[in-house]
């Protein structure tokens, strides 16, 4: 009778602490509301883990809420601030893919460029994500050439052009002390054939890369 008895305490501690858990760190079938607010109040608390995991829910649980217009563009910006500038480009994606229209498609390429610019605040250190923005603004003043945003897309394509050539010389001096000679020429051209070069500008400070993001 005893063990019986304590077998059933046993049970009844398990299941009890079961439903705790589910309870407080797992939530399901609630209103597209309750996410949102959710959402905003990790947002405000400066979790954003937290913030994105109540958005999946939101976007899983009610995929035709018009809340999730406004989610996105919430968590896109929260990312930004948080200079996780992948994950807002992320949502950004989503949101182009779900709502951009005839009016606001320039906006949202032009807020994607933006934040890849402003990932490089370590740019030598990822020169894909230098070359694939570089073409991206390229691209944007192609297809958006009377855009309003034309003069900030083109700074940014000037900026990242001279953080390009600084690389280069960068990879450069790296291939030359490492004895690989031909790797050494392919960027010797590159910087050759670059406009910063036949516009005879002198950059001397080596500081510079940084202070141009």
């Amino acid at each position: 009778m005893i063990k019986k008895t304590i077998l059933f305490l046993l049970l009844a501690l398990f299941a009890g602490g079961c439903a705790n858990k589910l309870s407080t760190d797992e939530v399901y079938n609630k209103p597209a509301s309750y996410w949102y607010k959710e959402i905003i109040k990790q947002v405000r608390s400066g979790n954003l883990d937290k913030a994105d995991d109540a958005f999946t829910s939101l976007s899983s649980e009610h995929v035709a809420s018009p809340l999730l217009k406004e989610a996105l563009m919430i968590l896109a910006q929260a990312h930004s601030e948080k200079e996780e500038y992948l994950m807002a480009n992320f949502y950004i994606d989503r949101y182009t893919t779900r709502f951009a229209q005839s009016y606001n498609i320039e906006y949202l390429k032009y807020l994607k460029i933006k934040s890849s610019f402003q990932a490089f605040k370590r740019a030598n250190r990822d020169q894909k994500l230098l070359l694939d923005t570089i073409e991206a603004c390229n691209g944007y003043i192609e297809k958006f050439p009377h855009s309003i945003y034309n003069p900030m897309v083109e700074t940014m394509l000037t900026r990242l052009h001279l953080a390009e050539y600084l690389l280069n010389q960068e990879i450069v001096a790296l291939y030359r002390r490492t004895g690989k000679t031909k790797a050494a020429e392919i960027y010797e051209e590159r910087i050759k054939n670059s406009w910063i070069s036949k516009a005879n500008l002198k950059i001397s400070d080596r500081g510079i890369f940084h202070k141009l993001f």
